[in-house]
């Protein structure tokens, strides 16, 4: 019998290949369905549209078991590549485990991939992404690989197992295996269901207050009932903590947590931990009771602390609820009312701001947002303040992350930071991609770094070698090209003449960026004294990662 929800996600893949054949060009169908697939669980996950998945694909001739390869930003610890091998079958019945096999060669292939010493065969798509973080390797950074299983089946068996744990002993903290399916597919698109009439056990004594018209509850909660929640609800308990599934990079944190939780300090945990915190629409408790309390809880969601609900879940999934250790956890219950948006929004922001990644959400409905929303509307665009996996993307569809990108490498003139500090656009970089930015000014941004980004993707074998390496900064030179046409600076741009400025743009896209590919030649001539063609990848690519080519394109 087919499984529904493999069903959805074969429809929804019938929908991709109709949508665009182009993509799939000369693949047999059960290739092109495979590559669907893995193209939906890459922008799924990365929260991306499938054209900016699309340029994350590797699967083909000599792919070394990598379909799909995403790069991630660089901090001062290292940096993160996310592998996906896929494996989609025409049976629906979702009854078949990830293949063991399978597993085995990919967990090898990313032992060779970031050893610059290795060789290995790889078409020229994988080899520019991995040249790339092999100049990193390079320099000193510390690669955190996490590899996505995904099938349209269940998880891998016992045997394949032992390929994981040998990995893991063989690398630690700096290799990750996740499993992901077609229920996870489906999870994601879903709206979630509020969580209602929740029993949450808490030990001890509870501090109930009512403040400023809200009402508050602290207590101690025993992990293993955070484990029987997890297991319960699932991801549906962090629709108010985003990126659940890319929290799962190499986080020290999340590793403290699984080890301290793993020794004999287990005891110890809740003054270790900061806690969680929930909002809800509603708790009681019986107010006549000294402790050890049930509380019951409607409209449950955690706000802050969902790394640490989904590590004590991994860390215990699999064990026995007498095996879990006597360990407990803080948590905070802020009873809100449907119309205290803003105050969840604030509360969120002020729990959530140590962590730079989940910012553009927590800024989605500030003044900025707002006024670039109204904005985009009336040029005749949907601008996304928030991210929503269930939203259709388009031509005519803005996200606020596409914004950051494409201002701040065009008219900030910082492409490097476009392309590699992404987890800072709605951190430290916020006021300064945003500050003072209307929306003609960053729809033209978007409208020029998405046509150099086609360009990018589609160049032909003639193309030069930087090419793949220097999208945001052909960007940069191809706007400085656009205003110094018309005379005019990114201040004085704005609805008056976003029309003169868009259609002169088409009109003389092609020459602008083969003079931006001119120019970033030259300077890569000047800069090297060597011709372009005999630079290698890898230095190509931390030339442009680290903005080595700014004084020399200003002395022209």
């Amino acid at each position: 019998m087919d499984d529904m929800d493999a069903l959805l996600v074969d429809q929804q893949i019938s929908g991709i290949l109709d949508k665009h054949p182009e993509w799939f060009a000369g693949e047999t169908e059960d290739r092109r369905r495979s590559k669907a697939f893995v193209l939906m669980c890459v922008a799924r996950t990365n929260e991306m549209s499938y054209e900016e998945a699309f340029d994350s694909i590797t699967d083909g001739a000599d792919d070394a078991s990598v379909d799909a390869f995403v790069m991630g930003d660089v901090d001062d610890n290292g940096f993160t590549v996310t592998l996906y091998q896929g494996k989609y079958k025409k049976d629906l019945s979702g009854n078949a485990n990830f293949p063991a096999n399978a597993l085995g060669q990919i967990a090898g292939t990313a032992e060779v991939l970031f050893d610059p010493s290795k060789k290995i065969a790889m078409n020229p798509r994988l080899l520019s992404k991995v040249e790339e973080a092999r100049s990193l390797v390079r320099e000193g950074y510390i690669p955190r690989v996490r590899i996505f299983l995904c099938n349209n089946g269940m998880e891998w068996d016992e045997a394949a197992q032992k390929n994981v744990e040998n990995s893991k002993k063989r690398f630690g903290p700096s290799i990750e295996f996740k499993h992901f399916n077609h229920h996870d597919l489906i999870s994601l698109l879903r709206r979630p269901n509020s969580i209602d009439r929740v029993r949450l056990p808490l030990s001890g004594k509870l501090i109930v207050e009512d403040q400023v018209f809200k009402r508050v509850l602290i207590g101690r909660i025993h992990v293993k009932e955070i484990v029987a929640l997890y297991r319960q609800y699932g991801d549906q308990l962090l629709q108010g903590n985003i990126r659940k599934y890319l929290s799962l990079r190499g986080n020290r944190v999340n590793e403290d947590i699984e080890q301290t939780l793993n020794s004999d300090h287990a005891d110890q945990f809740y003054f270790y931990n900061n806690g969680i915190t929930i909002i809800c629409s509603h708790f009681d408790y019986n107010a006549f009771q000294q402790a050890d309390h049930i509380v019951s809880v409607d409209g449950l969601q955690v706000i802050n602390g969902g790394q640490t609900c989904r590590t004590i879940f991994e860390t215990f999934k699999n064990t026995s609820e007498g095996n879990i250790p006597d360990a407990y956890l803080l948590v905070r219950a802020y009873q809100v009312n449907e119309e205290d948006e803003d105050f969840v929004r604030l509360v969120t922001y002020a729990t959530n701001s140590q962590n730079p990644v989940e910012m553009s959400d927590l800024h989605s409905n500030d003044i900025y947002q707002k006024r670039l929303e109204e904005g985009f509307h009336i040029l005749g665009y949907t601008y996304r303040r928030q991210r929503d996996a269930s939203v259709v993307t388009g031509p005519l569809v803005i996200t606020s992350n596409m914004v950051a990108v494409a201002v701040l490498s065009i008219w900030r003139r910082k492409p490097q930071q476009g392309r590699f500090f992404r987890s800072e656009h709605f951190g430290k970089l916020y006021e300064r991609i945003f500050k003072g930015l209307n929306a003609p000014q960053a729809l033209l941004a978007v409208k020029i770094y998405r046509d150099v980004e086609v360009r990018r993707r589609t160049a032909g074998v003639g193309a030069p070698n930087f090419v793949p390496y220097a999208s945001h900064y052909l960007a940069m030179l191809v706007g400085e090209e656009l205003l110094d046409d018309l005379g005019l600076s990114i201040e004085k741009v704005d609805h008056r003449n976003f029309g003169e400025l868009d259609e002169k743009f088409n009109e003389n896209k092609d020459a602008y960026y083969q003079k931006a590919l001119d120019r970033l030649g030259d300077a890569l001539t000047r800069l090297y004294g060597e011709k372009t063609s005999t630079l290698s990848l890898q230095r190509l690519s931390a030339t442009f990662r680290r903005g080595d080519l700014f004084e020399t394109l200003d002395s022209e």
